[in-house]
């Protein structure tokens, strides 16, 4: 039993690690892509003098950025040998869920703010 679980781990260590890499890459695609984006439409919209909330859009690109970094990190769980690192991975898994959290509470409130009608104050 103890030879199928050493096969097993040989087996599952490089896929985890494989399967982190991709899923950190891809979430740093994502960020760029974003980024690139929300840069774009921020600038064609000075140019056009049209509001443009770049927050939102920049925060959904980064949303769904930190969601494929936070699965690479909940795979590199498997590949773990010590306790300090599974504390240092702990501790990167609770900052990337705040920094969701915060995300998507700033996108929220932007939403919110972009559906309000304007005041005959701001016109």
């Amino acid at each position: 039993m103890t030879e199928f679980v050493a096969q097993f781990k040989n087996i599952l260590n490089p896929v985890a690690e494989v399967s982190a890499g991709l899923l950190e890459l891809i979430g740093i695609v994502i960020i760029i892509v974003g980024s690139v984006r929300a840069l774009v439409k921020l600038v064609k919209c000075v140019i056009k003098r049209q509001a443009f909330h770049v927050v939102i859009d920049l925060g959904k690109a980064l949303s769904l950025a930190l969601e494929f970094k936070m699965g690479a990190e909940i795979i590199k769980t498997v590949i773990i040998h010590n306790l300090e690192e599974l504390a240092i991975l702990g501790v990167v898994i609770v900052i990337r869920a705040l920094l969701a959290f915060i995300i998507h509470w700033e996108i929220r409130l932007e939403e919110k703010n972009e559906s309000k009608p304007l005041n005959k104050e701001n016109q």
